[in-house]
């Protein structure tokens, strides 16, 4: 018998790692577009998910921003059937009109439909091919934007959108291994333009900053950058308990006693201040470090300011001793 290819191996194994934590008896449902990383994780999955008794299914999200992305789509379905996948979905997205950027955009579509593709089917859990490489890439886009921790965090491994756990099954793996893994399955993945399109900050940053990255510091930069999210996301999952426990003891009728948030640490008092927003409804992507420092002043530089619009036409104001939110 041939010896099993590396990365092939190094799949499953990620595969595997990451199925035997799912919880709930519906199908895994794959997101593929027929790139290389997807494609490597679709085929490691075929492999791995009957030998743990878990069915596997593939969804493929057509986002109609390229000619014959139909075809592609059914393309991709195709293989998939023939693998053995069940149930195969070729779901099609509007991605115009959305708020953000047209990657925000695409992106946004995308989970949208890969959750109401899980629901529809009663799946126990979606899983994405991102890699190590984009990991990498999205820990750099964050310290671009002056991201904070939750931005350097880049990527969970696990995420709940609501109430489907999104997987992540291949951030330890490099993206050199998916395409090795392809090669040696006999797999001709998909090259997305996008990815190539120097229009897009993500693609820049990976044809031209990391690649200069690695030549001046070594290949471990990758890896290394990959490492400092799961680190600072530790560290987040950590403030996240103590701001958790300071919100519940800073409640007070009608908002929050400005005596108890005074005495917190910035970093956790302004995790409190940020989910208590969220709580009143300001929308997440909307809610930016400018609004909660705004409400930060309310409590450390309060000199008698005005209320603090946040999004969701919602206002915030300090009277006496404690923080609330008002109508209008």
């Amino acid at each position: 018998m041939a010896a099993l290819p590396p990365p092939v191996a190094a799949l499953r194994v990620a595969v595997r790692r990451a199925l035997t934590g799912v919880r709930g008896a519906g199908p895994v449902l794959v997101a593929c577009s027929g790139g290389a990383d997807s494609l490597a994780l679709a085929a490691a999955t075929a492999f791995v998910a009957p030998r743990l008794g878990r069915p596997a299914g593939l969804v493929t999200v057509d986002h109609g921003l390229q000619p014959g992305s139909a075809g592609r789509a059914e393309l991709v379905a195709r293989w998939a059937r023939d693998t053995g996948f069940a149930p195969v979905e070729v779901t099609t997205v509007a991605v115009a009109g959305r708020p953000g950027g047209p990657e925000a955009a695409a992106r946004d579509a995308r989970y949208r439909a890969l959750v109401e593709a899980a629901r529809r089917h009663g799946a126990a859990a979606v899983l994405l091919g991102h890699t190590r490489d984009d990991q990498a890439e999205t820990v750099l886009l964050a310290l671009a934007r002056g991201a904070g921790p939750r931005g350097l965090a880049a990527m969970p491994a696990e995420r709940v959108l609501d109430g489907v756990p999104l997987l992540r099954p291949l951030l330890d793996v490099g993206r050199d291994e998916t395409r090795k893994a392809c090669a040696a399955l006999g797999l001709t993945p998909w090259e997305d333009p996008h990815n190539a399109d120097p229009a897009y900050a993500r693609a820049r940053v990976r044809a031209e900053a990391l690649p200069a990255l690695v030549e001046a510091l070594g290949p471990g930069v990758v890896a290394g950058l990959a490492r400092t999210a799961g680190l600072v996301a530790a560290d987040n999952a950590a403030l996240d308990a103590l701001a958790g426990t300071a919100l519940a003891s800073a409640r007070t009728e009608g908002g929050l006693a400005v005596p108890a948030l005074a005495g917190l640490l910035p970093a956790v008092r302004t995790r409190v201040l940020h989910a208590w927003a969220r709580e009143l409804g300001a929308p997440p992507a909307a809610l930016s470090q400018r609004h909660v420092t705004a409400l930060d002043e309310l409590v450390t530089g309060w000199r008698g300011q005005g209320a603090v619009h946040l999004p969701g036409a919602i206002r915030v104001v300090r009277r006496g001793a404690r923080l609330t939110a008002v109508a209008g």
